[in-house]
């Protein structure tokens, strides 16, 4: 292990500095699970200067706390924007658990806390710890936004954008536009042979994404159950390849729960990541009353991996 002086420097031109943390997050062991940035102190940015900095880091997202005077955090939660390479997103998963892991270690009033409430465009999300915690990392769960269901889909139509036969889709279960914040097909494969192959067009993905209610598509195989998850899952979009898609996996456990696939108030262990070598472990839960899915939890581990500054002119 090296023991040399960490390097500081600023580059010629430079007038601001913004720190940022980059931490893995539903992962077991550290350079696994999904990537974030969070900028932990992004006062002065403006929003083009985000979308920027997000393209910068070119992860899945990052994110921007923005601190504010504590009655306000402590009444309203920590103000939090999150951002693609491509876009800003009212919510998503990987993010939320990970800048409030962030926060669990490093805020001057909630680090340590039970609960600690990220104040995003999607609304307040509430983050849970446990009150001990071993193992690597932190773990802790979110509550996500009740579920809302939209479409159901042509599964014609849905292979054809996928790259894939209509017998490449699961036979029983059907293809279901659902939302906690941001809308997914959720699109159930036939077995884990096809998710292997599975290599969406984006071109055909996003044009029929563009003509329905959904923004992205999530698909799902059932697992090995030697692997210990009950499912396997991939989120291919714009930018690639999503590692662990929290926001998705909060809505993938209420059309399960809502069609029979998984029992209501169960935990399930969902795995991402597998085919790119950054093994993801989601746990996630939701409820059932009548007709009602609710209780949406989604879990994880987080890792924190890196520090560094940001130099802007």
């Amino acid at each position: 292990m090296s023991t040399a002086a960490p390097l500081s420097f600023a580059p010629a031109g430079a007038h601001s500095a913004y720190d940022y943390a980059v931490l893995d997050v539903f992962a077991e062991q550290p350079l696994q699970g999904n990537a974030l940035g969070v900028f932990t102190d992004a006062r002065g940015l403006t929003t083009g200067e985000m979308q920027a900095i997000a393209r910068e880091m070119n992860l899945s997202e990052t994110t921007f706390i923005l601190p504010r005077e504590q009655p306000i955090e402590r009444d309203r939660g920590v103000q939090v924007r999150i951002f693609t390479v491509r876009e800003e997103l009212p919510f998503a998963g990987h993010p939320t658990l990970g800048t409030a892991t962030w926060l669990y270690l490093n805020h001057p009033i909630f680090a340590g806390g039970q609960t600690i409430t990220l104040d995003l465009a999607a609304g307040r999300i509430p983050v849970t710890f446990d009150a001990e915690q071993t193992g690597l990392g932190i773990f802790g769960r979110m509550r996500q936004a009740d579920p809302t269901f939209g479409r159901v889909h042509d599964r014609e139509a849905v292979a054809q954008a996928l790259g894939l036969n209509v017998a490449d889709l699961d036979p029983e279960l059907p293809i279901e536009t659902v939302s906690t914040g941001v809308p997914f097909c959720i699109v159930p494969l036939r077995s884990l042979e096809v998710a292997a192959r599975l290599a969406v067009p984006q071109h055909a993905a996003q044009r029929y994404l563009a003509g329905s209610d959904a923004k992205f598509f999530f698909c799902m195989a059932r697992a090995n159950p030697a692997s210990g998850a009950g499912w396997h899952n991939r989120m291919q979009f714009y930018n690639g390849e999503d590692p662990a898609t929290g926001s998705a996996s909060g809505c993938a456990i209420a059309y399960l729960v809502r069609h029979g696939a998984e029992r209501g108030g169960t935990p399930v262990v969902f795995e991402q990541g597998v085919e790119m070598d950054r093994p993801s472990r989601i746990h996630v839960q939701a409820s059932s009353t009548g007709t009602r899915i609710e209780n949406v939890f989604v879990g994880g581990r987080t890792i924190p991996i890196a520090t560094g500054r940001l130099f802007l002119p």
